[in-house]
C-alpha cells in the first residue's frame, strides 16, 4: 500500500469542471492524520511501515493497551488507528498528513464497510424469483426452495445462498478520480461512490492498478486509423470544387 489516509465520508454533492462538465462527487474529510509509528525493514519489526492515528478522543475512552501504545509513541488519543505497508512518503512520529497527499487527477481505492441492512430474506439478499404466486403454491412465495440433496451427500453445501444479515462488510471501490482537493479544510472530492454511510471512517489509498502518473494504454494502430482517415478526409475537402 504505497500511500493511503483514514477519512470520514461526509456526504455527496455536484461540482463542475472548467469546460462546465458536471461531475457527482463524494466529499470525504482526509484528515489530519497523525503519524504514531513508524517501522523498518531493519528495525525489530522486519518489515517498512507507517501507523497513522484519525480523529481525536477522549482518553478515558481507549483501552488501557491502545493508551499505552500511544503514549509509547507520543501520540494522542484518536479513535482510528490503521497501518499502511511500504508508506511511499517520508516521515516520522509526529507528523501530521493530510489530505496533500493526494492530487486532482490522481486515482484511489477507496474502503469502507457497506450499511447495514438487518435480517434478509433470499429474495431482497440474492436476487432470487421465489415461488409460484398462483396454480396453487401456498407460503412460498419469497423463499429460497430446496437446500439439500437426497442420499448422498445428503448434507446442506457450503456456501449455500439464504437467508441472514445483509451489509457491514468490508467493500473496495477501485479506480475513483479525485476531482478536487481542498488543503485548507483537509477536504477530498472524489467522484463517484464509496461504500459506508454519510460519517463512516474510509480508507483512501493510492490505486493499485491505476498508480500515481497512470495514463490510459493508447492503442497505436488504431491511432494510426484514426490519422489516417483524417488526413484523407482533409485532402478530399481540399480539392473538392466549390459549390454554386
Amino acid at each position: 500500500m504505497p500511500l493511503g489516509i483514514l477519512g470520514k465520508k461526509l456526504g455527496h454533492t455536484r461540482v463542475y469542471d472548467a469546460n462546465g462538465k458536471v461531475a457527482a462527487v463524494t466529499v470525504v474529510l482526509a484528515g489530519p492524520n497523525r503519524v504514531l509509528q513508524v517501522k523498518t525493514q531493519a528495525g525489530k519489526d522486519g518489515y517498512n511501515a507507517v501507523q497513522l492515528g484519525f480523529d481525536d478522543q477522549k482518553e478515558q475512552r481507549l483501552t488501557k493497551a491502545l493508551l499505552g501504545h500511544v503514549k509509547k509513541h507520543n501520540g494522542a488519543a484518536v479513535k482510528r488507528i490503521r497501518e499502511f505497508r511500504d508508506f511511499s512518503k517520508d516521515v516520522k512520529p509526529g507528523d501530521v498528513i493530510g489530505a496533500t497527499v493526494f492530487a486532482v487527477g490522481d486515482f484511489i481505492d477507496a474502503i469502507g464497510v457497506t450499511k447495514g441492512r438487518g435480517f434478509e430474506g433470499v429474495v431482497k439478499r440474492h436476487r432470487m424469483a421465489g415461488g409460484d404466486s398462483t396454480h396453487g403454491a401456498k407460503g412460498w412465495h419469497r423463499r429460497g426452495g430446496a437446500i439439500g440433496q437426497r442420499l448422498f451427500p445428503g448434507t446442506v453445501m457450503r456456501g449455500m445462498r439464504m437467508p441472514g444479515h445483509m451489509g457491514q462488510d468490508t467493500r473496495t471501490t477501485q479506480n475513483l478520480e479525485v476531482i478536487q482537493v481542498h488543503e485548507a479544510d483537509n477536504i477530498l472530492l472524489i467522484k463517484g461512490s464509496i461504500p459506508g454511510a454519510e460519517g463512516d471512517y474510509v480508507v483512501i489509498r493510492e490505486a493499485k492498478k491505476r498508480p500515481k502518473g497512470w495514463k490510459p494504454a493508447v492503442n497505436a494502430s488504431l491511432s494510426k486509423k484514426k490519422a489516417d482517415a483524417k488526413a484523407a478526409a482533409a485532402a478530399k475537402s481540399a480539392v473538392a470544387p466549390a459549390k454554386k
